[in-house]
């Protein structure tokens, strides 16, 4: 018996300490702020020096140079930050944040749902602002993610999350944005274990694959001339692609899947369509281009995917693909926790040929517009919310990106975490005094 107590009290003693790990919510702005002396990056590609940033009930009020605003601040508390740089809190697209804890525990795993045909699945209400991952995101500037469900051939609906609340009614920043689709692939890789190569073989179910894709939309546009229409969740939901209220991010691995799928989506009347892919943008980027398509495309910390690429291809496609004139966003895709290097992918395009404020607007107002959201976010502008942070240097460089403050709509939020915790926790235990 004594064994079993033991055991219990064990059990609430860890329960207790993780839960003591994941910072409280902010509460609402309670007065006006103003942020003085610093360097404001304003997102759309204009630096202010000696900046003022001022902000009310969760929205901007004040975005101009210190000069220009004598006398018109009585009425705010202001906090000096001279010498420090403001920026519009960045923004994580396409990813999975809140919707899975431990990739290799199925359990804590809630991102995609039985079935291949899922547009009736809404991921915002399997968002988990409990996640021990959020506060690490937040501590490297990314106050805003795109939590998106995955699997099957159209996975679900997405919605741009605030890395802050208490709960997923809290947090939403904007439900359903963009419907997901999976593009089936013209080829399969497979690893030989013989020879440790990746053999490339034709995909021999691709027409099938496509022709049951095509099915469901022609039955989609059919469903909007229905005379007596029954509830269908799935095809009541896929009406948001006809009439603009919802894009069309497609995933496509190759050049010739991404012609075929805007096309294809084109011909069904489809009004907004994002592309997420890597490299094989890049052979189509006229296409993009000229159809006025944004992509997403995955960490340029990572290997080129085919072997006749460049080694730093994956560096230099942001700047490539701008200089094509299509629209850039970065995202994430791999392991979660690496997704909070966001902005050092965005220092990394700067120092592969993008200009540095145009690599920032690659995670800010660039993702705003993909994601229609860059009326409310993405760049610092009065009547836009105040979702922005304080670094102590520049933030797309991992050696000075330092926050002292974050706001998410005016909220202040904390910004220490279990690492955090962690680092002092040791670098005292072992003599390195940590305040």
């Amino acid at each position: 018996m004594k064994n079993y107590i033991l055991f219990f009290i064990l059990i609430f003693i860890s329960i207790t300490e993780v839960q003591t790990q994941v910072p409280i919510p902010a509460t609402q702005q309670n007065g006006p702020i103003l942020l003085t002396g610093a360097t404001a990056h304003i997102g759309d590609g204009t630096v202010i020096n000696n900046a003022a940033i001022g902000f009310d009930q969760g929205k901007l009020t004040i975005v101009a140079d210190m000069a220009s605003v004598s006398g018109q601040t009585s009425n705010y508390t202001v906090i000096d930050i001279s010498g420090k740089h403001v920026y519009p809190g960045f923004i994580l697209p396409n990813s999975q944040l809140g919707l899975v804890e431990v990739s290799s525990l199925r359990a804590t795993r809630d991102m995609s749902e039985e079935g291949t045909i899922n547009p009736n699945v809404r991921s915002l209400i399997a968002y988990n602002t409990d996640s021990e991952n959020i506060p690490t995101m937040r501590f490297n500037g990314i106050l805003l993610t795109e939590t998106t469900p995955t699997g099957g051939v159209i996975s679900g609906v997405s919605s741009v999350m605030e890395l802050e609340g208490w709960n997923w009614e809290d947090a939403v920043h904007s439900a359903d944005i963009s419907m997901h689709l999976n593009w089936p692939s013209k080829t399969r890789r497979q690893f030989d274990f013989a020879t440790f190569t990746v053999k490339t073989s034709p995909n021999k179910n691709y027409a099938k694959d496509v022709e049951n894709l095509r099915s469901h939309f022609t039955d989609a546009v059919s469903h909007q001339t229905m005379a007596d229409k029954k509830a269908n969740l799935k095809m009541d939901k896929m009406q948001g692609l006809f009439d603009g209220s919802l894009s069309l991010t497609i995933h496509a691995s190759g050049s010739k899947e991404i012609v075929e799928a805007v096309m294809a989506a084109q011909e069904y009347g489809v009004k907004k369509i994002v592309i997420a892919a890597g490299s094989a943008a890049l052979y189509v980027a006229e296409f993009l281009r000229d159809n006025n398509i944004p992509v997403i495309i995955p960490p340029v910390h990572s290997l080129p995917s085919r072997d006749d690429e460049d080694i730093d291809l994956p560096y230099r496609l942001p700047h490539l693909l701008s200089e094509a004139g299509v629209l850039v966003g970065l995202s994430h895709s791999g392991m979660l926790a690496n997704a909070r290097n966001l902005p050092f992918y965005a220092g990394t395009a700067a120092a592969y040929g993008m200009d540095k404020e145009a690599a920032l607007q690659t995670i800010t107002s660039n993702t705003a517009k993909i994601l229609g959201i860059d009326d409310k976010v993405g760049s610092l502008a009065v009547g836009k919310d105040a979702t922005l942070f304080v670094s102590d240097g520049d933030a797309l460089d991992i050696r000075s990106n330092m926050l002292t403050h974050a706001f998410i709509s005016g909220k202040k939020v904390t910004l220490d975490n279990k690492q955090q915790e962690l680092y002092k926790r040791y670098s005292n235990k072992y003599g390195h005094k940590v305040k």
